[in-house]
């Protein structure tokens, strides 16, 4: 092989294909340059002038760009079984993900890390995946599978693994908890990322000594900017629920800083959003249009993703790396491109079908639940668990039991309920949430970070059960009960996370869902269902709602 590419590299032997003419886009100088690209057995021989092929394309003065990367993000937030979501990822340009499944592993273990894996088996596309290492994230909830070490060393030996996912149990990691540090060992030399909101000064200190490499979890640039001095790389992410793009790149760009250890990701994105705008090319275009140089915000998108999590066989278009790479007419807007990975033009692309050689249905395992589980206990003063418009973190307010009862009364205040899922256990959460919008009725789904117990938001006990049973009978999903009726359900038969339905049908009913939860009252400010499912994550602030109650992420207590 190695012969073949030296002479094909050299111009004596044929290459499989020649894409003469090309603009190339050069992430290692930020510059552009015309040549040829020769590709061999799926990678680049050679970029220089090249005229022997068993074919050619000409490309008649379009750009070359090394195709994108997704740095850091979670395929089961878009509602899509794996291989759907690759094709969508595919059609904007990423040939790269870099995803942590630990939403599914959360539900089923090891068997879901394995499914995914197996469900994007021969799809043409570089799937890695980090060994979730907080399954669950916390002691503060119930999840239906734990990774203990042997758990995550039994990961880490799959195809595809490249190292360590999200490490979000900070206090266990600055009070050097063993468990916590025996899987920070077993990674080492290998990437670890990061989970750290809003973590500054000495203690973000003790988390990079630690031997932790990234974080996504950045607002703002001043944080970011704290987080780049630490010695971390950012990822700077733009998803359904967190949009954080635009408040860090304001910055960057302001500041002209050094860009080489920050790249781009989702983390969480819905299937139609990346239908409509993609992922990463989301990126580069805003970060351009805020006026970055084009080739620095393309750098973040393949060069700077590629080097932090050690893929040196991507990123660029050198000899030697895998023939992945955008060709375009322009490279502000990635508009009309044509996308290869190794080499092949990626047209009509099919979805792997399901696998269901492992346990992921019958995920849902409820104990019986009536209006009494739903009581708020009546007491003094009530912790309100408050939105922030196109953000996942929250905001603490506290009332007396007379203007909760007054916001509930207005409709300025919902009732929110996390029950436990996967055991029958009866733990049932409940709490109040302002800044939902919703005014009359309930919406309830399974997805519900990261333990994906059932959480529920209403305006009424009744509706609020209706909800629950629903879910219950359809295994998992999303519904929607108004007035004593279910107004809508979309079934999630993949562990109550993920829909086997083709990405059109997909769509449309996350549409659909969606535009009936705005008409009932939900802000446009929130995405109706992502951002509920954030509700349920005890490891970002300020304060959030678990099937064991009410818990401040600050002081990492439940309040009583």
């Amino acid at each position: 092989m190695k012969k073949k590419l030296i002479g094909t590299a050299r111009g004596i032997l044929k290459a499989d294909i020649i894409f003469k003419n090309a603009k190339v886009v050069d992430v290692l100088t930020a510059s552009i340059y015309e040549a040829d690209v020769a590709v061999v057995d799926g990678l680049i021989a050679g970029v220089g002038e090249y005229t022997k092929a068993d074919k050619i394309i000409d490309l008649k003065g379009k750009y070359i760009c090394p195709a994108f990367i997704n740095s850091h993000c979670h395929v089961e937030s878009s509602m899509a079984m794996p291989s759907v979501y690759c094709v969508e990822e595919l059609s904007w340009g990423v040939t790269t993900l870099i995803t942590d499944p630990h939403e599914i592993a959360n539900v089923s273990g090891v068997e879901g890390v394995s499914y995914m894996l197996e469900n994007t088996k021969n799809m043409p596309i570089n799937y890695y995946v980090q060994v979730p290492s907080c399954v669950p994230a916390t002691p503060f909830e119930h999840s239906g599978s734990t990774l203990d070490i042997l758990s995550i060393a039994e990961i880490a030996q799959m195809n595809g693994v490249l190292g360590m996912g999200e490490m979000m149990n900070v206090p266990a990691v600055l009070s050097a908890d063993g468990d916590v540090l025996a899987k920070l060992d077993w990674f080492r030399n290998k990437p670890i990322d990061g989970h750290a909101p809003q973590l500054t000064g000495n203690d973000l200190q003790g988390y990079v000594i630690a031997g932790i490499n990234t974080d996504h979890e950045a607002t703002t640039w001043k944080e970011a900017k704290e987080k780049l001095r630490s010695g971390m790389y950012v990822l700077v992410r733009q998803g359904s629920a967190s949009q954080n793009l635009k408040a860090i790149m304001e910055g960057v760009i302001a500041e002209d800083i050094d860009t080489t250890n920050m790249a781009f990701c989702t983390d969480d994105k819905h299937l139609a959003d990346i239908r409509k705008e993609g992922t990463i090319r989301y990126c580069v275009v805003k970060s351009i249009e805020m006026g970055m140089k084009p080739l620095k915000a393309i750098q973040m998108a393949t060069i700077n993703a590629a080097r932090i999590y050690g893929l040196k066989h991507l990123g660029s278009i050198t000899a030697g790396k895998q023939a992945d790479f955008i060709v375009c007419d322009d490279i502000t807007k990635f508009e009309n491109i044509a996308v290869y990975y190794k080499g092949q033009k990626m047209e009509r692309i099919v979805a792997n079908r399901p696998s269901w050689n492992i346990v992921i249905n019958g995920s849902v395992n409820i104990k019986d639940v009536t209006k009494s589980d739903l009581e708020l206990a009546k007491k003094e003063k009530y912790p309100i668990i408050k939105m922030i418009p196109h953000q996942i973190i929250t905001d603490k307010e506290e009332l007396s039991y007379d203007d909760a009862m007054a916001g509930l009364e207005k409709g300025d205040i919902c009732k929110i309920a996390v029950l436990e899922r996967h055991h029958a256990t009866g733990y049932v959460g409940v709490g109040l949430l302002k800044g939902y919008g919703l005014k009359n009725g309930a919406i309830a789904t399974t997805v519900a970070h990261d333990s994906h117990n059932m959480i529920v938001v209403g305006t009424n006990d009744e509706d609020m059960l209706l909800a629950i049973n629903e879910l219950k009978n359809v295994q998992g999903g999303y519904t929607i009960a108004q007035n004593g009726k279910i107004i809508d359900t979309l079934p999630l038969n993949i562990a109550g996370l993920m829909s086997d339905l083709p990405a059109e049908k997909l769509i449309n009913r996350l549409d659909d869902l969606t535009a009936k939860a705005h008409e009932i009252g939900v802000s446009k400010d929130v995405d109706p269902f992502i951002t509920l499912s954030f509700m349920a994550l005890p490891v970002i602030p300020k304060i959030r709602i678990t099937d064991m109650g009410v818990f401040d992420v600050e002081s990492f207590s439940f309040i009583k």
